[in-house]
């Protein structure tokens, strides 16, 4: 998620790691905050890989600056990350909204579309964060009124993002 991260804002423009850093916390927020300690070594892995090209610029009123942008071989990765999503960014929440915010840089619709019928196809499985006896427990089963309102937002947020994907995939197949 980190490096699909890095390699889809430098898409858009060269940065420097702090605002790189910046715009990462705005897209992951507090549930899944990045950390210096995470951020450089994959920094340095991506440009060792040749996917990220580096150079300093001078700094305004501070040390000089290193500003990354990504190279041919890094924008192969990301569309090929992006065509490809592991399961995990498709079954997670967090992990698919990263990968739709840079979804848009894959530029054939039919692949964008196949991305979004297999999160579709995910939220059609009936599931719940409670079972009982190997089935899924509703909302108006659970008997806590805590562990309702999950069930019931979860169920919510669920058949928008279900009604958006299939809307969205409808508009892609027909050109956008």
């Amino acid at each position: 998620m980190l490096e699909l991260s890095i390699l889809g804002f430098l898409a858009e423009q060269p940065l420097h790691g702090y605002e790189l850093k910046e715009r990462i916390k705005a897209l992951s927020g507090h549930v899944r905050p990045v950390s210096d300690g995470a951020l450089y070594p994959a920094l340095t892995r991506l440009v060792a890989a040749g996917k990220l090209d580096q150079h300093t610029e001078p700094g305004a009123s501070a040390a000089p600056r290193r500003m990354l942008s990504l190279t041919g071989k890094g924008r192969e990765d990301l569309l090929e990350r992006l065509r490809h999503p592991k399961q995990a960014e498709i079954t997670d929440h967090v992990r698919f909204n990263t990968h739709l915010a840079f979804l848009r840089h894959l530029p054939d619709p039919h692949e964008q579309a196949a991305v979004l019928r297999r999160r579709l196809e995910f939220l059609e499985t009936p599931s719940s964060f409670f079972y009982d006896g190997g089935r899924p427990v509703r909302a108006e089963e659970s008997g806590d009124i805590f562990r309702e309102g999950m069930l019931r937002v979860a169920r919510a947020t669920g058949e928008a993002e279900r009604a958006w994907l299939r809307e969205a995939i409808d508009r892609l197949e027909q050109g956008g």
